[in-house]
């Protein structure tokens, strides 16, 4: 009888997480009819909303759903799922690399090498075709233009400057995909020192990637450690914001990966395929992030590094390292932010 009430709570766990949440916006049902494919993304609606209706209009027999929210939340998502019997999703796409080493470690991830891999920029040496690439997102630090006058140059102002002492944010790395990859590579190339100094000056935590950049745009916070296409969609709509890319650059490779237990594994497979098209990595690009493709235009307007310099440049770390410091991150960080 205890296991039936657990089954029961787990299920009504499931059903909760997809329809709230801070920063979720949910288009995904729970049920499955023979042509739907199900997505969950930590991408905004400003991204996925565009491919999505790019790949409808290629498959219009073919219904897709998705739901979006932070990295974090999708994967305790899955962890219920996967506790009650049967994953939801076919396809997953997030900015959390370590998660997907963790799935591939568990065996629940379908390879499958796409198509059109090898007109791909490939961020990963020890590739195998559990998960791909979709995008190389860019991070950098997002001013609040009629706060800041003068734009940092580099990382270590931010940890000084009194223009931004107690009005730095960023996004709970526990949360974020995106924030949790920003903090790794900031402590691989500065040391756990420099976050310690974010703090100091009065760095704050903030909920997610999309609050933290509405706080800015809103004036709350004069600056904040943001997401390329989030901080565009909200320059497109008037906020009055700014990315600055220092020389060490964030770049957070967005991988997309099918399920193994996937309902509508060759379905997923043909959507992974679009997503890697030249049609929908220019959706990308326009959207205000950097794509996986060389063939593809770069708007001028949002300043973004061109996609082989985005991986050149970008700060290394090995994935596998930074999975197995993950848990020990995330607690310093709660810690340290309090």
């Amino acid at each position: 009888m205890k296991k039936f009430f657990l089954l029961l709570t787990t299920i009504f766990m499931v059903i909760m997480m997809s329809g709230c949440g801070g920063e979720d916006s949910s288009n995904a049902g729970t049920s499955k009819s023979e042509k739907k494919l199900v997505v969950y993304t930590s991408m905004k609606e400003s991204l996925i909303g565009g491919i999505v209706n790019g790949f409808k209009a290629k498959y219009p027999d073919i219904e897709v759903d998705y739901q979006s929210a932070g990295a974090g939340k999708i994967m305790a998502k899955l962890a219920a799922e996967r506790q009650s019997g049967h994953l939801m999703a076919d396809i997953i796409w997030t900015s959390e690399v370590p998660d997907f080493y963790q799935m591939k470690e568990e065996g629940i991830l379908e390879k499958y090498t796409p198509t059109v891999f090898n007109e791909l920029l490939n961020p990963f040496d020890d590739y195998d075709g559990s998960f791909t690439a979709a995008r190389l997102g860019t991070l950098g630090i997002v001013i609040n233009t009629d706060k800041i006058k003068n734009p940092p140059l580099g990382w270590e102002i931010i940890a000084t400057d009194p223009d931004y002492k107690d009005s730095f944010g960023i996004a709970d790395p526990a949360l974020s995909g995106t924030a949790f990859m920003s903090i790794a590579l900031l402590e691989k190339q500065f040391g756990w020192e420099y976050i310690v100094k974010l703090r100091e000056n009065g760095a704050i935590k903030s909920k997610g990637s999309g609050r933290v950049i509405d706080d800015t745009a809103a004036g709350t916070l004069n600056a904040c450690l943001g997401v390329d296409y989030i901080t565009a969609s909200k320059i497109d709509k008037g906020s009055h914001l700014a990315m600055v890319y220092p020389k060490e650059l964030l770049m957070v490779p967005s991988p997309i990966a099918i399920f193994k237990d996937a309902d509508h594994k060759e379905i997923a497979k043909k959507f992974v395929d679009y997503i890697l098209s030249q049609e929908a990595q220019q959706k990308v690009a326009d959207a205000g992030t950097v794509p996986v493709r060389r063939d593809v235009k770069m708007p001028a307007k949002y300043n973004l590094p061109q996609p082989e310099d985005a991986l050149q440049n970008g700060i290394k770390v090995k994935y596998s390292e930074v999975l197995d410091r993950k848990d020990e991150t995330i607690k310093k960080f709660s810690e340290l932010f309090r």
